[in-house]
């Protein structure tokens, strides 16, 4: 369960951890402020059977590293309706003891520098945290923050509120991640498992969803969020209406965690119950030196300004390692399991 580290610099070890390794090139940053008022009904945690079946996986209508598109078959599988949330990864907790990534300190091996020149507080038990900037910026740099004790239980860091039940659980490893959905008697989905899921029959658009469907960012990215959808940052689940198969937040909201390495691009042959690329053939250009897992769906800090990410084809690398402040997951069952949240 080790953090990954890939800055050669020790100066922009942190921001590089934070923003290339954790995140995504969209740029994305929290807003600071309270939040809107708004109400969320109650939903179910009952995951939703998905029924085998081919779609039209990936798009060249945006990015290019979301395409080819190609027809693509995948087998039928269960799907939790919503994200992961904290009550449910506390439960794990209580059940196990488990220790998260971001609760233990890093291991300075990890930054290949002499100890001596590593800053104490990069070797603290924490996690990136995104911090808006005073002012307009494209440089990744100005809002993502290495923040020693923040974690899945304060995910704003130790003078910031507790994690509410309701909302998804962040600031996870994938190996926490994997520790959860082997307690849960589940597994992260494919790929292609979760843009089958998320597209829910509809052909792939260029269209961003509107501030009643997703949690989005409103106003200009990084330093205004209007909060036109009622929330300054993540919303509990269950907030906006469900997709056709019932699924709730599979755009906005927190990026969802794959099982597949990331390498940009699809392999047309590669169509039928596709699991992406081998880990010696994945790559990713934005952290050539890591091996990354794809990660779907926009979070609640993607804006139209600087990306177009609400979308199910959307995909990035997400660093295994490190833990983030918008990153969250939901798994896939093989068989019906009860809930146990």
């Amino acid at each position: 369960m080790q953090r990954g580290i890939s800055a050669t610099s020790l100066p922009s070890l942190a921001l590089c951890a934070c923003a290339l390794l954790a995140a995504c090139d969209d740029g994305q940053a929290p807003a600071t402020g309270a939040q809107a008022a708004r109400e969320c009904p109650a939903i179910g945690s009952d995951p939703v059977r998905i029924e085998a079946g081919a779609f039209v996986m990936g798009s060249d209508l945006v990015y290019l590293e979301e395409g080819p598109p190609r027809q693509t078959r995948v087998g039928g599988f269960w799907i939790d309706p919503h994200e992961v949330t904290n009550a449910q990864f506390a439960a794990f907790v209580a059940a196990t003891g488990y220790v998260t990534t971001a609760e233990k300190p890093v291991d300075p091996a990890l930054f290949g520098v002499p100890r001596d020149r590593i800053p104490p507080e990069l070797l603290a038990p924490g996690s990136a945290v995104f911090v808006a900037p005073d002012r307009p910026s494209t440089r990744y740099t100005d809002w993502w923050r290495y923040v020693p004790g923040a974690n899945w239980k304060r995910p704003e860091g130790p003078g910031g509120p507790e994690a509410e039940p309701e909302k998804p659980v962040v600031h996870l490893s994938h190996a926490d991640m994997t520790a959860y959905a082997r307690w849960r008697g589940g597994r992260l989905p494919t790929e292609a498992e979760w843009e089958y899921a998320a597209s829910a029959g509809q052909p792939a658009s260029a269209a961003q969803p509107g501030a009643d469907a997703a949690n989005s960012w409103q106003g200009v990215f990084p330093v205004t969020n209007e909060q036109g959808d009622g929330f300054y940052g993540i919303a509990p689940v269950g907030c906006y209406r469900p997709n056709a198969n019932g699924l709730y937040d599979m755009t906005g909201n927190v990026w969802e965690v794959t099982a597949d390495f990331y390498r940009p691009g699809h392999d047309p042959a590669d169509s039928d119950t596709p699991r992406g690329p081998s880990e010696a053939d994945a790559y990713d250009p934005l952290n050539p030196g890591l091996v990354t897992r794809v990660m779907k769906g926009g979070s609640y800090l993607c804006a139209p300004n600087y990306c177009q990410r609400y979308r199910p084809q959307s995909r990035q690398g997400r660093d295994p390692g490190l833990g983030t402040s918008n990153v969250g997951f939901r798994l896939v069952y093989d068989r019906m399991v009860s809930q146990r949240d």
